[in-house]
Formats: structure tokens, C-alpha cells, sequence
């Protein structure tokens, strides 16, 4: 499967805030228009879209349900890192053929 230019889009809050942050990791805007709220960077062959305002946040399973899920399912974590009061937190777990699986949840 040839997927060709490939690029990842990044809903932000900021897009200035953001421009700048991208900008210092050697990113440069190529495109986009920050008064429709939108900004295209380039670093190499990476290609990033800033996008404010433009998508609704996804909705989600906080990870610390999954484990719950998962561990009353018989699953065993290998991994857990599950602080209380929401945010970042993670969970490890290695499927049948040894395949680590990591649930990563960053806010």
C-alpha cells in the first residue's frame, strides 16, 4: 500500500502558541491561512496541520475504565501507570502471540 504524502493534523487551542512550539523543532510553514485557522508546517519529509477550532474534541474511554474492563475480563496488565483524578495514564498488556499493547492516554 503506497499511501503517499502523508501528513498528521493536530486540533490545537492556540494556533500561535502552537506555530511557535513547531517552529522551535525546526518545522516551517508552508501553507494554511491563520485567519481561517489553519497552518501548514513542513520539517523534511513530516508535514503537520495546526487546526484550531475546527474539529470537536473525540470523545473516549478513560484508560482507568479499560483497565477495569480489561481486568474483569480476565486480561492481565503487565503495565500500569493509572494516577486517580483523570489525566495522562497507561496500561501494558501482550496478546496471545507475545505482542505488547500499550494504552497510552495523554489528557
Amino acid at each position: 500500500m503506497e499511501l503517499g504524502a502523508f501528513s498528521v493534523s493536530l486540533a490545537v487551542e492556540n494556533l500561535e502558541r502552537s506555530r511557535a512550539f513547531y517552529e522551535k523543532l525546526g518545522f516551517e510553514v508552508t501553507g494554511g491561512d491563520p485567519d481561517h485557522g489553519y497552518l501548514i508546517l513542513v520539517n523534511g519529509t513530516t508535514t503537520i496541520g495546526l487546526f484550531q477550532g475546527m474539529f470537536e474534541a473525540d470523545g473516549f474511554t478513560d484508560v482507568r475504565e479499560i483497565a477495569e474492563r480489561l481486568e474483569a475480563a480476565g486480561i492481565e496488565l503487565t503495565a500500569r501507570e493509572l494516577p486517580e483524578g483523570g489525566g495522562a495514564a497507561h496500561v501494558a498488556l501482550t496478546d496471545p502471540d507475545g505482542n505488547p499493547i500499550l494504552i497510552d492516554q495523554h489528557r
